[in-house]
Parts: C-alpha cells; structure tokens; sequence
C-alpha cells in the first residue's frame, strides 16, 4: 500500500492540484485531489481507455459539452424526506446541473467510436421532465418566474393592476385642495406594507383614515385614508394569494424531484466522473503525455520521460531514458552535485504512481512501467529534532523499513545512499543493502557520491551503474542519464568554478592520492570514447534513417506513377466500350427488321469487337471479390448498375437478391454482387420544364406522426430532395418522448442519400430538429 508520504515526497499532491483546475465543479475539484493507485489491472486499464476516448474526440475539435454545474448531493439529501421543500435558490442549482447532464447525453448519444465513455456516461439523461418546469419557474437570483403557472401570473397581474390604482388615487388624494393643506408633503410610500400618506402631527385629525407610523422628529403622521383601505385589504388578499400558489408550484417540483432523488444521484455521480477523467485528459494534452504499457513482470522502460512539475514550471526540461528489467534490476546512479540525479529518481517514482492511478505519463509512446503494490522511498534530509535523531540515524531508521516491508512488487528508491557517515563504511552498508533489496526482487533506483559503490555493481550481473553526464570542457552537467557506465563526482572542477582558491583545489587533488586519480583518469578516458562512439552511432542512424525516407519517397512516387497510368488506360478502355455499346444497341434496332444474312453477320462482328475490349478491361482490373455474405440489409456492388446498393430481400432457391439504390429497386443473381466499392447512386436531375420550377422544399415536419407514418412521408421527401440537388434539409421531429427523433435517425444512418447528419444547433431548433446533408 503505497503511503501518503510518499505521495507527498515525490510531489504527486501538485500534479493533482494542476489537473483540478480543469473541473467545472467542487465535488470533481476534489475528486481529483482524492485520485490515488488503483489495485486492479482492468481498472487502470479502463481509465487508460476512457481518458484516451475524451483527447481522442479533443484532437478532433470536439471537447465534452461540460460547464460550470452544482454538486446536488445536500439538497438531494435534503428534499427526500416525504413533505420536505427547497428554497428557489436551492432549486435553481438544478437548472446547469441538468443542462449539463442533457447536454452530455445528446452529445454521446449517436457516437459509435467511444465506446467507454458511452458505457460510463450512457446512464445520464439530463431528466429534461424535470428541467423544463424548473427552468419555467425559476431565475438565477432564486425568484418564482410568472411563467412558473397561468394562475400566479393572473395573481401578479391583477396585484399590478391593483396597485396602480391605489397609487392613482392617492397622488389624486395628495393634489386635493381640501387634503393638501394638512399633509407635510406631497409624496406617497409605504408603511408595515400599507400605503400612506405624509400628515402634519396637529392636522391627523382632520383626514379621514388609519395612522400607521409616526416620523422620528414626531411632526408627521403616516396615514392611510380611509377611501383606499377596501383597495388595500384587496391588494393582501391577493398577495397571499400568490404566495400560496408559489408554495404549491415549489412544492410539485420538489415531489417532483423526490421521485427520481436516487437516480439524478447516480447520474451526478456519473457526470461528476466524467469530469474528474476530463481533469485527467486536459492534464495530459497539456503536458503531452502518452499512455504507458503495464508490465506484471516488473519492467521500467521510460523514453523521453520528463519530469511533470518542472515541465509545468516552464522549465527547460532534458528527456529520461532509462530501463530496469528482471535481469538487471538494480540501477546505481552516480555524478555530480545538481547533475539531476535525485530529478531522475522523482521523475521514474512520480510516473509509475500516474500510471498506477490510471493516468498518461509524460513519456514517448511505448514506455513501460510495472504494476507493482509499493513505492518505498528515502527521498530528502530526514533529521529529526523531536525523536533526537540525527540525519544518518533517521536515514537508516527509513532503510530499515523499506528493507522490512519491500518485496519483488516493490520500488524502492534511495536518495544519497550511504552518505551521512564515514565513507568507508557507508559504502559498505550501501551494498549490503542493495544486495538484500535484490535478494528480495525488488526494483531499486538508487543515487550515490560514493565511488566505492561503483565497483560493486559492476561486478554484479543482477545491478547496473548510470551516469549523469557531464561536460568537462565547460564543467556543467547535461541532466542526461547514460546507462551502463559510472560517474564521477567532479567536485574539484565544481569547486574550482565557484571560486575556491587553485592552491586549495590543488593540495585537495594531491590528498586524493595517486591511485584514485589514476582511476578518475581512466574513467574519463573511457568515457570520451564512449561519447565519441555514440556521436558516431547516432550518425550513421540518422543518415540510415534518411535513406530511409528518401526510399519511402521514391516508392510512393513510383506507385503513384503506375496508378495513374493504369487508370488512364482503363478509363480510355472503359470510353471504348461505352461508344461500342451505343453502337450495338443502335446497330441492334436496324437489324431487328434486317432478314439478310449480312444483317447477322454485322452483329457477330460487334459482339466480337465487344467481347475484346471486355477482354482487356478485365486484365486491367483487379480480381473481381465477391461478398462474404448476401443477406438483407448488407451493401453490396451491383454490376449492372455500376454502383453500391442495399439488399432488401434473398431468394437463394433462385440465386437471386433484390437490391435498393436510392429509390430504384431491381432483382439481380448473385454473380452480379461483388464487395461495395463507395460508388453511390446520383441524384436524378429533373426535367427542365418550360414553366418556372417551385423552390425546391428543404423541410418536412414530422411532429404528430407515428414512426412508420413519419418514415412513409420522409422516404419520397429525400428522393424528391436528392433530384432538386438541395445540399441540405431540416427534419422537425419534436423531442417528445424521444422515440420518433431516435427512429428518424437510426432510419437516415446507412440511407444511401445522406452523407451526414447531425442535431440542430440551438437557433435551427436543438434536439427537436435533424440537419442532413445530402449526397
């Protein structure tokens, strides 16, 4: 079980935390931030599918039709008890939610190549039942709309009108002469929800009506006259009236939603996961990942890997290479200080963990990483103040545990193994501790210092030395791990570059003693050469490579060339026979009434001119492949017609089959039928006619209509649609129940007329109108 530290140490949290930035929603946002190693093979696999099916459509231009949507879960829990009301504002939270949820489901709806995201997202619907009404009911600051029922609108209209002329008549009232002269002003406003006017303190007696407020300075009393009180008392009956009315509309949405509480529950749930994989998806086009092979036998092979967090830094980030396999699977990297080597050690733990959570890694196509259980690492100065522990005590303190707990379904990294000690004898404990990890069978990534390590793994079959390398000319690292040969610190070099004195870096050199500087020059030496070997490597693959391309060139050309000659032919031999049978058929009439014998001859003499340039067309072609199956509904090539057509019904006691092409229906045997070869009928042109041809009609309105009625009608409009050559038509089928827009559509999918069709943009009609474009 891979730890939560070890999350944390090998930064997964701040992959995560990008990724969220691309949910629509809180509960997505934070499942997202929840994504941890899945256990199961299948289930990592699955997610591969579905987040490649989401940039799939993406590199298509078609992104998932998802926005900003509310996380329902509380007022869903909350409306469930029988009886119990949401406040408007609370259901308007529903109106995107459901939007999005509809959205999504007509989008997927007719794919046919995303066949995951269709099984994960094929239960939402976007209850367009309930959608309707609350969009009828209900604003986005959570006020009852008049649309929400005819009675309240009637109420509100009659309050309107109501109030009006209560405001009429009191700024009549406050214009009178014989009131005038008592009131302190000449406004109107409203008191405890009554309507008043302004009246001098000494003169309330002298107008009729009831005080219902008093001004703070005690001068002016607010009365409302007597005349308006019946018009008043009206006014509240039909307030309470509305009020009564937006209870009960509030109340039918909200059994309304109790009805179908669970399952808009599990359908949130579905879209609040398709979010989370569109999280995962963005993540991975922003980084360029690919999806990574599994492996159960423990192999890592990462090519071009990058590490995720400095790529999304804007870093200039070196590429990874780097492979670990059963028979080697120990890997000891060396080199020097910021050489990148703990960067390499993240990069190869940080992947296997995206993998192990479902999720492409920033790698080349065909990278490995296995399936493993664990992910031990010793990442990071561990001294702790608390259990007066000092850095090499809490090193081994951490060594101890991952030797504990590793086992061949293990990676272990290790960071600076054995330093922290004299070097000597932390060297030693570095190899007795690899060898035991190896002992165990797990894969182990390690980074070191100690050059007295090297020689161990070399010596080892089951363990190999890395490098990290180094450009001793200009004394910088390259960030470029090369397989199969050690490193070496360059500490001197270093130091010299940052300013320690020559004569220091001098006296340094000559403590080394001559032995090991002997061996750090050998060790440069071979590296030069094996430097030098690979520059002439890669030479001779990149001029092999454009060799390569230069022959793929020249035999596409080639091809090319011998395609187009072979079609000329065939189409002057295709002309050919096409004057010879005009000829014949004229030929044939004349000789229909010739009784001589020359008349017969004449026609032998065609049928054999005919009989060879057939002869030759059929060297031409290409062998003729006939169908592997004949069976209603199968497109098929008919020979007589010279193009596809779709079989309607079999006769195989006569061998016969009777075919549609557009609306042209015959009976051919089946040696005329071959494989569909994309020739569909033409649309017959009419006949120009001497008055002025009507507008050709590019709509039908099917709503009302049963499916076989609809179809009935729509069959002739296409042919009539096709011969009028109109590129385009609008099908108005309704949303209804959805049963006569999914017969339309599965109708037009396959029909020989329509090259597409798809669901009207919002301004054509939206879900209740099909566009389709004609052949």
């Amino acid at each position: 079980m891979i730890t939560e530290e070890t999350l944390k140490r090998l930064e997964f949290d701040r992959v995560l935390e990008k990724a969220a930035v691309f949910a629509h929603c809180d509960a997505s946002h934070d499942g997202v931030l929840r994504i941890r190693p899945m256990r199961a093979r299948e289930e990592m696999e699955r997610s591969y599918g579905l987040v490649q099916e989401i940039r799939t459509l993406s590199r298509l231009g078609i992104s998932l039709k998802l926005s900003a949507f509310a996380d329902l879960s509380r007022q869903l829990r909350n409306v469930r008890p029988a009886g119990a009301v949401l406040s408007p504002l609370e259901l308007q939270l529903f109106i995107p939610t459901l939007r999005v949820m509809g959205a999504i489901s007509s989008q997927l709806a007719f794919r046919t190549d995303i066949p995951l995201l269709k099984e994960a997202a094929g239960s939402i619907t976007g209850f367009p039942d309930i959608l309707n009404p609350l969009e009828h009911t209900v604003n986005s600051e959570g006020e009852i709309l008049d649309t929400a029922s005819r009675l309240l609108a009637e109420l509100r209209a009659k309050k309107k009108g109501l109030t009006q002329r209560i405001q009429k008549r009191l700024e009549e009232i406050v214009r009178e002469r014989h009131t005038a002269i008592f009131l302190q002003d000449d406004f109107i406003t409203q008191r405890s929800g009554r309507w008043v006017i302004p009246v001098r303190m000494d003169s309330k007696g002298m107008v009729p009506g009831v005080v219902h407020a008093v001004s703070n300075s005690g001068e002016t009393a607010f009365m409302e006259p007597l005349e308006i009180i019946g018009l008043a008392n009206e006014l509240e009956n039909l307030a309470a009236d509305e009020r009564a009315e937006e209870i009960r509309i509030i109340r039918q949405l909200c059994n309304w939603i109790r009805e179908d509480a669970e399952a808009i529950q599990e359908q949130l749930n579905a879209l609040i996961q398709l979010d989370i994989l569109n999280c995962i998806a963005a993540l991975s086009d922003l980084l360029k990942c690919e999806t990574p092979l599994l492996d159960s036998n423990t192999k890592v092979l990462l090519r071009g890997a990058r590490h995720p967090i400095l790529t999304l830094m804007g870093k200039e980030v070196v590429p990874l290479d780097l492979e670990l396999d059963p028979e080697r699977r120990v890997m000891v990297i060396t080199g020097p200080n910021t050489g990148g080597k703990t960067i390499a050690l993240k990069t190869a733990g940080l992947l296997c963990l995206m993998a192990l959570c479902g999720m492409p890694v920033p790698a080349h196509d065909g990278s490995i990483l296995p399936h493993i259980d664990d992910i031990l690492v010793d990442i990071g100065d561990e001294q702790s103040i608390e259990e007066s522990l000092s850095t090499f005590s809490a090193h081994i303190s951490k060594i101890s545990s991952i030797l504990t707990g590793a086992n061949a379904r293990s990676l272990v990294l290790l960071d600076e193994l054995g330093t922290g000690t004299e070097p000597g004898q932390g060297a030693a404990i570095a190899c007795a501790v690899l060898s035991e990890l190896k002992g165990k069978g797990a894969l182990v990534i390690a980074t070191t210092h100690l050059t007295q390590i090297i020689g161990f793994v070399q010596r080892d079959s089951g363990m190999v030395n890395a490098a990290m390398a180094f450009d001793r000319e200009r004394l910088t690292p390259l960030f470029r791990l090369k397989l199969g040969e050690p490193g070496e610190s360059h500490a001197l070099e270093i130091a010299r570059r940052y300013g320690l004195p020559e004569r220091v870096v001098n006296h340094a050199r000559e403590m080394l003693g001559t032995m090991e500087a002997d061996f750090h020059a050998l060790l440069a030496e071979l590296k030069k050469k094996s430097y030098e070997v690979d520059e002439t490597l890669n030479d001779l693959a990149q001029r092999e490579e454009e060799l390569k391309r230069r022959e793929e060139r020249a035999q596409a050309r080639l091809e090319e060339a011998q395609a187009q000659l072979k079609g000329a032919r065939e189409q002057g031999l295709q002309e050919a026979k096409e004057v010879i049978q005009r000829a014949r058929r004229e030929v044939a009439a004349i000789l229909e009434e010739a009784r001589r014998e020359k008349g017969r001859q004449a026609r032998e003499l065609l049928e054999q001119k005919e009989a060879e340039v057939e002869q030759k067309l059929a060297e031409l072609r290409p062998p003729e492949e006939r169908p592997a199956q004949i069976e209603p509904g199968k497109v098929v090539f008919v020979k007589p017609l010279n193009l596809d057509a779709r079989i309607v019904s079999v006769n195989p006691g006569q061998e016969k089959a009777r075919v549609r092409a557009g609306s042209m229906e015959l009976e051919v045997a089946f040696s005329a039928l071959l494989q569909p070869k994309g020739k569909e009928p033409k649309p017959r042109q009419k006949r120009v006619q001497e008055e002025e041809r009507p507008e050709p009609a590019a709509e039908i309105n099917l709503i009302g209509l049963r499916v076989e009625e609809a179809l009935a009608r729509l069959e002739p409009f296409l042919d009539r649609a096709a011969r009028d050559r109109v590129p385009e038509i609008r099908i108005v089928h309704g949303k209804g129940t959805g049963a006569l827009m999914n017969g339309v559509r599965g109708y037009l999918d396959g029909h020989p007329l329509v090259a597409a069709f798809r669901t009207g943009e919002r301004f054509e009609g939206g879900d209740g109108v099909t566009m389709v474009t004609l052949r």
